[in-house]
């Protein structure tokens, strides 16, 4: 059991509508998040549930400050980042409606000295088909975020490098890619990004309580946490300014998600033809689906059609889950970085509320030798740097070794490593792993690698 564990667990609730779930159901939900904040060592976990287009249960588990103890409430604002992408990509659908741009422009009509502007639009921008490369894949705090920037400037150096593929041909997820859109909206608007989505985005939905993470960093009420391999959270502060500029830079309680999740539904900023665009995955050159929309990934669930989207900033994961056909939505706030908490509650209440069978996991690689020399060295407090890069190097210091060193020694010999999923990011290949020890305990492992083959990120993000 984890330190901050020892005092009780703290519980908030907040109704925000008279329809609630079943007594049975709120005990399941209970459960579960109790189990995953016990299991992961997150220390909150604030969720809002939406039944038939209304919010049907808001309720906190855990804490929002581990020391001093402060329980977390369901009003309480987190950081949503990646999700707010939807955001950004509805206020460039109210420009298209408006006849101010179109999501065919290219992006030399804005930008004529990014890499191949005039073949990359702003389609393939919102739906991670440019080619840009993302500024951010990294799960824990690299050191040039520890710095302000200037989103322009951020924009312009990583979209004039050579692009990792011809547009159109591939996916890959980018930050990259609404930063640029994010300064789009202010061009064409003439307005700053934040001022416009909150005059034609939020207060049409009547969105309440959110706020920008980093320039209205003093209204946050939750503290955002780092957990080294399974040490104790170590309180983790926000990356600096300017560096998610409309692909990452919300916060909002989750009650306010859950509505703006009610606003997907029942379609009420967008005309029809504008969300059928957000909802429709773009079809690769190939012909195959992307499985994501304008700011949204697009899946099937048992014949059921599912938005998703997750988020992560320093200190902060978060989960969307939209059923737009059934009238459901499931968001999960959570405040450790690099956690599969969120994903694991909002799954879990996903089949409580709408069975679903869990995709069946891969069968390990030609890494999974080398992850398990990496890991058995980390149980000795020793590892080879020069499988890592700077980045990777300067995230494992000396507190991270000890962190990893005295919550992997316990856990025994490795006895299995299972490789779960692979895709690309940020021109890198991403992996996720479960370990499994001699103990019983298994453990989830994120990895980056670059194209040489060294080793981006290294990170274990929590039991599974």
């Amino acid at each position: 059991m984890r330190i901050f564990l020892a005092a009780a667990l703290f519980l908030s609730a907040s109704l925000t509508s008279s329809a609630q779930l079943s007594p049975q159901a709120e005990q399941q939900v209970a459960d579960l998040a109790t189990k995953t904040i016990h299991d992961t060592g997150v220390p909150s976990a604030s969720i809002a549930i939406v039944q038939n287009n209304r919010v049907v249960y808001a309720h906190a588990f855990g804490l929002a400050n581990v020391t001093p103890p402060k329980p977390a409430a369901a009003g309480i604002a987190y950081p949503i980042g990646s999700i707010s992408k939807q955001f950004t990509a509805q206020a460039i659908l109210l420009l298209q409606q408006r006849g101010k741009l179109s999501i065919d422009d290219p992006v030399s009509k804005y930008f004529p000295n990014f890499t191949r502007a005039s073949e990359v639009t702003l389609r393939n921008l919102m739906t991670m088909t440019s080619g840009y490369e993302d500024f951010a894949p990294q799960d824990y705090i690299i050191p040039a975020w520890r710095q302000n920037t200037d989103p322009l400037e951020n924009a312009t150096a990583w979209a004039t490098k050579p692009l990792d593929f011809t547009p159109g041909t591939d996916w890959q997820y980018s930050n990259t890619n609404y930063v640029i859109l994010g300064l789009i909206v202010q061009k064409v608007s003439g307005q700053p990004l934040m001022q416009f989505i909150r005059e034609n985005v939020l207060d049409p939905l009547h969105l309440e309580g959110v706020f920008n993470s980093y320039t209205e960093r003093e209204k946050l009420q939750v503290t955002g946490y780092v957990s080294n391999a399974l040490a104790p959270v170590r309180v983790l502060p926000l990356e600096g300014n300017g560096w998610y500029f409309g692909d990452g830079d919300l916060a909002m309680p989750a009650s306010t998600l859950a509505a703006w999740d009610i606003g997907i539904i029942e379609q009420k900023l967008l005309t029809p033809a504008s969300y059928k665009l957000f909802e429709t995955p773009f079809v690769l050159a190939n012909g195959d689906s992307s499985h994501y929309g304008l700011g949204t990934f697009v899946y099937d669930r048992n014949g059921h059609r599912e938005l998703e989207h997750s988020g992560e900033v320093g200190g902060y994961v978060s989960e969307n889950i939209v059923f737009p056909d059934d009238g459901i939505a499931i968001v999960v706030l959570t405040n450790q970085v690099a956690s599969n908490a969120a994903a694991t509650i909002g799954n879990g209440i996903a089949r409580q509320l709408l069975p679903s069978t869990a995709p069946a996991a891969s069968a390990a690689d030609t890494f999974a030798p080398t992850l398990k020399t990496i890991l058995t060295g980390l149980q000795q407090g020793q590892i080879d740097r020069s499988l890592f890069t700077a980045d990777t190097n300067d995230y494992f210091n000396a507190d991270t070794l000890a962190d990893f060193k005295s919550t992997l020694a316990p856990l025994g010999a490795i006895t299995n490593v299972t490789r779960n999923y692979t895709h690309l990011r940020g021109g890198m290949t991403g992996s996720g792993y479960r370990v499994t020890y001699s103990n019983g305990t298994n453990i989830t492992v994120s990895i980056y690698t670059q194209p040489d083959g060294k080793i981006e990120q290294f990170l274990i993000t929590g039991k599974s």
